[in-house]
């Protein structure tokens, strides 16, 4: 069902930072940051061969990420994201074999502007997972 792994996402407290560390440090290609409203955050792409890294940064007072951050200050790999090919089909899927959806069930339009839901992490070994439809 799961397609190759479209990103890592980073939590970070100071996006700049991270930003500069990546760009600077790491010498690697960084996007431009990107307001996600729907989900409370601030994303910012970088761009390897293979897959992508998110950065995540709190957009608003209840964002989901200001939580994760206040238990991990320094930051720390937030999610990870699976391709899949027919998001519905691997919602009722995944319903059907007794894991949960978090939210409503009903996908939202993420950065890349597909459809994407994310897993509880206490059905996928304590890692929260994103699936973004291809």
């Amino acid at each position: 069902m799961i397609g190759r792994l479209n990103h890592v996402a980073i939590a970070v407290p100071d996006l700049d930072a991270a930003i500069a560390q990546y760009a600077g440090t790491l010498g690697a290609n960084v996007g431009a940051p990107q307001d996600e409203p729907d989900h409370g955050v601030t994303v910012v792409f970088i761009e390897l061969p293979n897959t992508k890294i998110e950065l995540l940064h709190p957009l608003g007072d209840n964002s989901p990420i200001t939580g994760y951050l206040d238990k991990n200050p320094a930051g720390g790999i937030h999610h990870i994201c699976y391709e899949v090919d027919d998001i519905m089909a691997a919602r009722d899927k995944l319903l059907a074999d007794g894991a949960r959806v978090l939210g409503t069930g009903a996908p939202k339009i993420g950065a890349h502007g597909k459809p994407v839901l994310f897993l509880h992490p206490k059905d996928f070994n304590g890692c929260l997972i994103e699936l973004e439809q291809v």
